[in-house]
């Protein structure tokens, strides 16, 4: 089967472009060829091996890390037409045999399966019989000893190359280092992998740091501003789970807890409730992780601190999955560091420990940062975030103000050498307040020139001053199980007044943030919309995010489409939803234009964007928007990610610019050297296409590259 890729993007997955990176991991699996790819969640991994599943012939078997997950996985997928099924020990024995009926008759494009069922010598022996295209391997940093989340039961698929030399590995994550994706590779024998380091960045995320204090009444004050979102609130132990669930529950928000603790029964019930918008609010631990698919998600907040950077990301990711903005606020304690640090000290090897100590000292120091939050999570990935104001954290959209604390920092500087460096965080903040303890009366504290210099803040500011002070490596805890603090070199210049001490506080009042999605809408029509999506779901027996997701319904209450030939130029609606769910929308929609005839008048400046039309209201034109951040001085790789669309979409934009007399440099999007050796292969082969170039190239030239140079060579 050879069918053009955006043809089947458009006309089964309802999308008019791919995304960044989506099309150069396609066209590898389209070519059989192995992938590595770190993507982050909600970049749109799921599309990457179920369209070249859809087009090849064979099965393609997905590997995924829980079950529970699994199903929602294939009702999005045959939501879309596609023929998938799934494997585990869920299923019914008539069930089973019913999908092993399918497998045998070549009736599947993909089948999702347990890494467990590798451990299986009848699960394999079945699949030898098969046409297998390619497997693969979701959340992939769970085979590396090296990534958070490692499962011994990944082990199993390092056999796949050798059980299967003909087919190819695809390897997906939304977190790795470089370190663990050399892991990665080298444990699941990836050969030459076409290799894929998505931007970590999710724009339509909002991050927020906010000191814990009274945290069950924070955490209501944000439900209460985000009464109709969805989210979800991570918790580190079962007991806290319990009690905030409980909090919220008797303030009237229907809220229900998530652990491991909890019969299977109620744990699947709770999730399956949250997943069809029965409740809007989860709390749970981090064993509510990878079980959520759900794209519609708004919020995602941590009650406590996570024990690393790739565990929070992961998390946060949960939220935004359909490209809609999203709130992501961390609720932070030095107590936390205490908790997570107690733990870590139980543990007995010795590597295992000193790793688990660094990646919580990196975390605190990203919730700590008195810089761009973006800019700090990036860079913990490897990657340099291009603009100076992220525009979607607290940070830079100013919710946090800095302050000059130097004189308040003096105090607790000296309350630590006057001490002798030989103490703790408590006791410090209690000569600094004046406190009347045991403690202080033994070692003579009480007689130190900073005893009580700072009684006119409580306890709990001075241990905010010294948590600014640790954050910003002027004082270092020891490595102890009870960690005294000491001094470090960029201290001294404070304490002796030569340099000014800032810290970050939350303003009193806040400057508003848009959390609808860009562009206007009838929030009253997209209510309906929802509504029908859940009566729907309800009928079908799926998640309503299986239906359609959020994004899809606010461009049906945007554009108000009149049939379905304007429907299907919505984002998200292929053929197959056109088929079952449209005539549905349309008289909701219909409904509406008829009740409600002023404001469709207003909203009918909008026009559908079709390939090719013309919109009424002025709007920039895509390639109008690469020149802009091209003239900025972004590279292509910046762009593409920037604007969330594949390189090559952006050389195409780049070809066109140079056609029509934009200056730009070609050594902004392609080194010199490479640019010289692909125009002596132009010039010497008298080509004008491109195969020619990329095929002589041997790999080492890339179809965007050649574009770019046939570009600035005219």
């Amino acid at each position: 089967m050879n069918r053009d890729t955006h043809d089947v993007l458009k006309q089964v997955f309802g999308f008019s472009e791919f995304r960044s990176d989506q099309e150069g991991i396609v066209s590898a699996l389209l070519e059989k060829r192995d992938v590595f790819a770190v993507m982050p969640t909600g970049g749109g991994k799921s599309l990457c091996y179920q369209l070249p599943a859809h087009i090849l012939d064979g099965l393609c078997v997905v590997v995924s890390p829980l079950i529970s997950l699994m199903k929602d996985q294939v009702d999005a997928a045959k939501a879309n037409g596609l023929r998938a099924e799934f494997l585990n020990s869920s299923l019914p024995a008539q069930e089973r045999h019913r999908v092993f009926q399918a497998l045998e008759n070549q009736q599947l494009d993909l089948l999702y399966v347990s890494p467990e069922r590798f451990a299986m010598p009848e699960f394999i022996a079945t699949l030898k019989k098969l046409k297998i295209s390619f497997f693969a391997i979701d959340e992939a940093h769970c085979i590396s000893e090296w990534g958070h989340d490692f499962r011994p039961d990944y082990l199993l698929l390092a056999e796949l190359v050798q059980q299967f030399p003909t087919a190819a590995v695809a390897a997906f994550t939304s977190t790795a280092t470089h370190q663990v994706q050399d892991d990665i590779i080298r444990k699941l024998g990836l050969r030459n992998a076409y290799l894929v380091r998505a931007s970590f960045d999710r724009p339509n995320l909002f991050y927020q740091v906010i000191p814990k204090e009274n945290l069950d009444v924070q955490i209501l004050r944000f439900l209460r501003e985000h009464p109709d979102d969805a989210g979800i609130i991570y918790r580190t132990t079962r007991k806290s789970v319990e009690s905030t669930a409980e909090f919220l529950q008797m303030q009237g928000i229907r809220a229900l807890p998530y652990h491991a603790g909890l019969p299977d029964k109620d744990r699947k019930s709770h999730q399956e409730q949250f997943n069809r918008d029965e409740i809007h609010v989860i709390v749970a631990t981090i064993a509510f992780g990878m079980g959520i698919d759900k794209s519609n998600v708004r919020f995602v907040l941590h009650g406590d601190l996570p024990k690393n950077v790739e565990s929070y990301y992961q998390e946060t990711g949960r939220a935004g999955r359909d490209g809609e903005p999203a709130h992501c606020c961390l609720y932070f304690s030095q107590g936390d560091t205490v908790k997570i640090r107690y733990f870590i000290d139980q543990m007995e090897q010795v590597v295992e420990k000193k790793m688990a100590i660094h990646q919580l000292n990196t975390m605190v120091k990203i919730a700590q940062a008195n810089a761009c939050r973006r800019r700090s999570i990036l860079g913990y990935f490897g990657e340099t975030y291009p603009k100076d104001d992220c525009g979607a954290c607290d940070i830079c959209t100013g919710e946090v103000e800095r302050i000059d604390a130097t004189v308040d920092a003096q105090k607790i500087l000296s309350a630590i050498v006057r001490s002798g460096q030989r103490f703790g965080a408590v006791h410090i903040a209690d000569i600094v307040v004046g406190a009347d303890t045991h403690r202080i009366r033994k070692f003579g504290h009480e007689k130190l020139k900073t005893y009580g210099v700072g009684r006119g803040q409580d306890k709990r500011y001075w241990r905010r001053v010294l948590d600014d002070l640790i954050a910003q490596d002027c004082v270092r805890p020891s490595d102890d199980q009870y960690p005294v603090l000491q001094l470090a070199d960029k201290a001294r210049p404070i304490l002796r007044g030569e340099k000014t001490f800032m810290v970050l506080r939350q303003k009193e009042t806040r400057r508003d943030r848009k959390t609808a999605p860009v562009g206007d809408y009838s929030p009253e029509l997209f209510a309906h919309l929802r509504t029908e999506r859940k009566r729907i779901a309800q009928e079908s027996g799926v998640p309503p995010f299986v239906v359609f997701s959020d994004r899809t319904l606010h461009e049906m209450a945007r554009y108000l489409p009149e049939d379905s030939s304007e429907l299907r130029n919505i984002s998200g609606v292929g053929i197959n939803k056109l088929k079952r769910f449209g005539d549905a929308f349309l008289r909701v929609i219909s409904e509406y234009r008829s009740a409600h005839p002023d404001e469709t008048n207003e909203l009918s400046v909008f026009q559908i964007p079709v390939p090719g039309s013309k919109v009424r209201k002025k709007k920039t034109d895509t390639v109008r928007e690469t020149l802009t951040l091209a003239k900025q001085g972004f590279t292509l790789e910046q762009i593409s990610n920037h604007r969330n669309l594949s390189p090559g979409t952006i050389s195409t934009h780049i070809e066109k610019l140079v056609e029509q007399g934009e200056t730009l440099s070609a050594d902004q999007f392609i080194a010199p050297e490479k640019r010289a050796e692909i125009e002596e292969l132009f010039k010497r082969l008298n080509a004008d296409t491109l195969k020619p170039i990329v095929e002589a190239g041997e790999g080492n030239i890339t179809y965007e590259e050649a574009r770019l140079v046939r570009a600035f060579m005219s």
